[in-house]
């Protein structure tokens, strides 16, 4: 067994700049560059975020929001691409359930197989598991609901040996 350092634990360097700097990835910030370099150096991960845009984004809408990122040509904020390195970088991935009052998220670890990420919801659901009715959350989208992609056969059924993949959405079918 392992000792654990903390000297040896991923870290994540992030850059705090101006909303202009993002626009060339601060190509043009020298402090930037230099914790890119420091990142690189030590296997890290380099994440650039403006707090400053962070904020205002909080105040918009979310055509408002999209819009205002796309004039930067972003396609997700800094704070999106934080939580996605550190999700990354510690092994997490996230599924869904949806129903009709409410949708949620669950984490899970990577390689997570069914009854796994079932037991997050219950251990009654990992116990007594039978399968998961699954569907990929893009297609999920594009459907609009569970009953609209089963329609269109894109609601999959998976068993036991199934691992989880980021953004499924799932029902899960058990027996207790």
């Amino acid at each position: 067994k392992g000792l654990g350092l903390l000297t040896m634990k991923p870290v994540i360097f992030a850059a705090n700049v101006a909303e202009d700097d993002l626009m060339d990835e601060a190509a043009s910030n020298k402090h930037a560059q230099a914790l890119r370099k420091k990142a690189e150096e030590e296997n890290g991960r380099f994440v650039l975020v403006s707090a400053r845009m962070e904020e205002e984004l909080v105040e918009l809408s979310g055509d408002e929001r999209q819009e205002f990122l796309d004039g930067f040509g972003i396609k997700q904020t800094g704070l999106q691409t934080l939580i996605k390195v550190a999700y990354d970088m510690l092994g997490l991935r996230t599924y869904f359930t949806t129903g009709e009052k409410e949708t949620r998220a669950w984490t899970i670890r990577e390689g997570a197989k069914a009854p796994e990420a079932a037991g997050v919801i219950h251990t009654d659901f990992a116990k007594g598991f039978i399968r998961a009715e699954t569907i990929g959350y893009e297609d999920f989208v594009k459907t609009g609901s569970q009953s609209a992609a089963r329609e269109k056969g894109l609601l999959r059924s998976e068993g036991k040996e199934y691992i989880v993949k980021e953004g499924d959405v799932i029902e899960f079918r058990f027996n207790v």
